[in-house]
């Protein structure tokens, strides 16, 4: 027979709602990205409304 035994504890029960996670704060790289993306995201936004405008106006 073992001499001892190991008892399982249980985690305790959250009382509360847990707190939202802290944002963590973003890398150099990461803004090196957004300033290179966010021209492109822009430039493509505007050429779909332009398209969309043309597509919409009559023939006439």
């Amino acid at each position: 027979m073992p001499a001892f035994t190991f008892e399982k504890l249980s985690a305790p029960t959250p009382i509360g709602p847990a707190p939202a996670p802290a944002e963590k704060p973003r890398s150099a790289l990461a803004d090196l990205v957004n300033r290179l993306v966010e021209p492109r995201r822009r430039r493509a936004q505007r050429e779909r409304t332009d398209s969309a405008a043309q597509q919409a106006k009559p023939k006439t």
